[in-house]
């Protein structure tokens, strides 16, 4: 064994939680002690100077260039390892300004673009027919990817406390299928905002399809715009979305929010959580998620006190969301080799890994995701029971 491969031994060696073998030119390596729950074939060995800068990059990089190999299911090799990702190293200093990104109105336009505007065609082959971007709802452990997200769309709608002719906002509203079915459904009147052209665009196209454009309406806006919209809504809504806003703006997003929220209003916030407050993983910031941050159930909670914006119920779906993710994995796997000719080997593995490490980090406990329904100050006419 030469230097850089004990070196590199000896860095793995901390991650000793769920005993796992580690192979460098055919010789085996057990870490930890016991059965091993997993085995890593490495091609090329990480320079451990760049495993100190950024573990979670030095490795996601290796896997993404082929440097190596998971013998055996993926998901299952993360959900033993990644259980152990507060020993990863991350130097804060070097990596600043992919960490902490800019949050202006072009930088988060950017940042989203980056991701949702890959292209229709790409999220198509692996979502279900809704083209829903967000956790399921899975009342069964049979029910399918579809019904999982037509159960938490009308979960939500159930949330919002709905009636025929009130006025909705989504903010962050993807390709639309939440608002489609408030409008089917109730007959209300909808305005989603995105900052993602794709999405726009196939909203656009399923409102004329649906026969639905007195009702609804689609917007490129930046949050921070609300108020050029010059409404007032009964109900406000947001999926998935105030994870990308970053830390310092979280108030300025609730406070977005209390500006077009009728007084007594509901506002439904369905988002991705944290125990604590973490600045973001580095490779998800480099390749997935640029300028994603997650936030701690506890500082919105905080913040929401602040602004009088009453905390009516929370619901954690974390384990929804795991199983949410390992259906979108199987889908993406099936047209695995479509992917690889819309782009190439590597953006697949890039790919898959983030499917199956949000899977495994979700089943962990590492991060949650929290549906917390409140009202603009105090509502006395909602049921006073879990009326959804």
């Amino acid at each position: 064994m030469n230097l850089v491969e004990k070196e590199f031994l000896n860095f793995m060696k901390k991650f000793d939680a769920n005993p796992f073998q580690i192979i460098m030119n055919g010789e085996t390596h057990l870490i930890g002690e016991g059965n091993p729950t997993f085995k890593v074939i490495f091609h090329k060995i990480p320079n451990v100077s760049e495993m100190l800068t950024s573990t979670s990059i030095a490795l996601g990089e290796a896997y993404m260039h082929g440097d190596i190999e998971i013998e055996g299911d993926l998901y299952d090799a993360l959900y033993h390892f990644m259980g152990q990702m507060g020993k990863f190293s991350t130097d804060k200093k070097v990596l600043k300004k992919l960490i902490f990104s800019s949050n202006s109105k072009k930088n988060q336009k950017k940042e989203v673009s980056s991701h949702y505007d890959i292209g229709n065609d790409f999220y198509k082959l692996w979502l279900d027919e809704t083209m829903s971007y967000s956790c399921g709802y899975f009342k069964s452990e049979n029910d399918s990817l579809y019904e999982a997200q037509c159960n938490k769309v009308h979960r939500i709608l159930d949330k919002l406390c709905l009636q025929e002719g009130m006025t909705v906002c989504d903010i962050g509203c993807g390709w639309g299928f939440l608002l489609i079915e408030a409008a089917k459904k109730y007959k209300v009147h909808g305005v989603g905002i995105t900052l993602s052209s794709e999405q726009k665009k196939k909203f656009e196209e399923r409102i004329k399809e649906e026969h639905l454009e007195a009702y609804l309406q689609v917007e490129l806006l930046d949050y921070r715009d609300l108020s050029t919209l010059n409404m007032k809504f009964d109900r406000v809504v947001s999926v998935g979305m105030i994870e990308h806003v970053g830390r310092e703006n979280y108030e300025r997003f609730m406070s977005c929010v209390k500006e077009v929220l009728k007084p007594g209003g509901v506002f439904v916030l369905h988002y991705i959580s944290a125990l604590l407050e973490y600045p973001g993983d580095a490779w998800v910031k480099k390749y997935i998620f640029p300028g994603g941050v997650i936030p701690s159930l506890r500082e919105i909670i905080n913040i929401a006190g602040d602004l009088r914006f009453y905390t009516i119920d929370v619901e954690s779906l974390r384990r929804h969301y795991n199983k949410t993710l390992l259906c979108w994995n199987k889908n993406f796997q099936e047209h695995r080799r479509e992917v690889a000719e819309m782009f190439d080997e590597e953006f697949v593995r890039m790919w898959e890994l983030y499917l199956c490490a949000c899977a495994a980090t979700f089943m962990n406990g590492i991060i949650d995701l929290h549906q917390i329904v409140f009202t603009n100050d105090v509502n006395n006419d909602l049921p006073m029971t879990r009326w959804y």
